[in-house]
């Protein structure tokens, strides 16, 4: 094993010869106080534009899209309107993990700009289709652009592990974000300029977000060869726990917001102005998540601050179960909002500490079980919803939460932080 150089900003090696991982260091590290470099923060934020970019074309059509649907000549079935909504999410299942594989081999770039590629075809279909089976197959193909997984990887491989979870949380906020931008502008801009120039609109920011890619995306490193079997990643007991996670914690998401918007409508907000709850309590949720980051990357209190988050989520699920009036709805969001970031920026970062030999493969495994937790959220939550009613629903969630939270109890320290390795990049 090479001797460690003296110079935190020229260290590069590690016992297999991976960057970003020094042997011995323990998890719980002194304070590093250390700034990220100009290239770690060029690549965060171009990275996490790119995300946002993406997003912002497909959360805008989430608050219009069933109500625009209805006026299609085959738009009357609402399974069918469903399936329209749900199949991007069907095919990113599909394709995060051959394309996270992929990209360990091929390297990070390409595999984001083919994905980016398809995404802006099928924004191209979906935007001149006046039937929903157009906008379906739109939909699906834009769906195989499944790049998420190419696109963590990249962070992890431009980053420092003390500043990786940062980086994430630079991702994770820029989603909620745009999530937050999409409620408010969805409506004047279907009025403005139809579900068509909304498609438009997205094959537009895909384009924007290859131009990001190209030009501005520090180049990583060739990708190493995967040095670990398929099978050693899917069956990986650390990355099970997170797999297991994300799925619970999407799940959960997609589920508790099928009830949401009832409850503060029921509670005296209009729909149209929903947004006015979700853009503060987003906003002040990224605040309030500064100190939970700050104990698990500098303090190296990340297995508490996790835990801590999946027992928050589960709490506001019961929360959630008994509260009524708007603004204890507004108060039991906010908490939400705050362990659901926290835990949106740790995990894939967690995945990127275990799995440092094939980051790409198992943040595919991660993104797929993401998407399933999204699909399985919507139909089981809407499930419960019809058969059960509104408590059955947050009462599944906080039953399927604390699940997550009795497998997530063992779980091992991540590996140690990197101090002295250097970002793999190349401008």
């Amino acid at each position: 094993m090479p001797s460690m150089p003296s110079s935190p900003q020229s260290a590069t090696a590690s016992a297999a010869g991976e960057p970003g991982v020094v042997p011995g260091a323990a998890d719980a590290a002194p304070p590093v106080r250390e700034r990220m470099t100009r290239s770690e923060l060029r690549a965060s934020l171009s990275l996490a534009s790119i995300f946002a970019l993406r997003m912002l074309g497909l959360f805008l059509i989430l608050p219009v899209f069933a109500e625009f649907a209805r006026g299609l000549p085959d738009g009357h079935d609402a399974q069918r309107v469903g399936l329209a909504m749900g199949i991007y999410g069907l095919m990113q299942a599909f394709l995060h993990i051959p394309l996270g594989w992929l990209s360990d081999r091929v390297g990070r770039k390409p595999v984001m700009i083919g994905g980016l590629l398809l995404f802006v075809a099928g924004a191209i279909i979906a935007a001149c289709s006046d039937t929903l089976m157009g906008i379906t197959i739109g939909r699906a193909l834009q769906g195989t652009g499944a790049i998420s997984a190419a696109i963590t990887a990249c962070i992890a491989d431009l980053t420092r592990e003390r500043h990786r979870t940062k980086a994430m949380a630079m991702v994770g906020g820029s989603i909620g974000l745009t999530f937050a931008l999409s409620l408010v502008i969805a409506s004047p801009l279907l009025e403005a300029i139809g579900m068509s120039g909304i498609f438009w609109l997205m094959a537009v920011l895909g384009v924007v977000a290859i131009g990001v890619t190209i030009f501005v995306v520090p180049t990583p490193p060739a990708p190493h060869p995967v040095q670990l079997p398929f099978r050693s990643v899917l069956v990986n007991p650390d990355l099970f726990r997170l797999n297991v996670g994300v799925l619970a914690l999407h799940a959960s998401q997609v589920a508790m917001f099928m009830v949401v918007p009832t409850m503060l409508s029921a509670a005296g907000m209009p729909l149209d102005q929903h947004w006015k709850v979700y853009l503060p309590v987003v906003l002040v949720s990224f605040i309030l998540m500064l100190g939970p980051m700050m104990a698990a990357e500098r303090y190296g209190r990340v297995r508490v601050v996790l835990l801590g988050s999946v027992a928050l989520m589960t709490v506001v699920q019961v929360l959630f179960a008994a509260v009524q009036g708007l603004w204890p709805i507004v108060g039991v969001l906010l908490l939400f909002f705050v362990a659901f970031n926290v835990l949106e920026a740790m995990q894939p970062s967690l995945v990127s500490r275990y799995a440092a030999a094939s980051r790409g493969a198992a943040l595919g495994i991660y993104n797929t079980t993401q998407a399933m937790g999204l699909f399985l959220g919507g139909v089981i939550g809407g499930w419960l919803l019809e058969h059960e009613g509104r408590a059955a629903v947050f009462i599944g969630c906080a039953v399927v939460l604390l699940a997550w939270l009795i497998i997530a109890w063992r779980m091992k320290p991540p590996p140690a932080r990197g101090q002295a390795e250097a970002p793999a990049a190349a401008s």
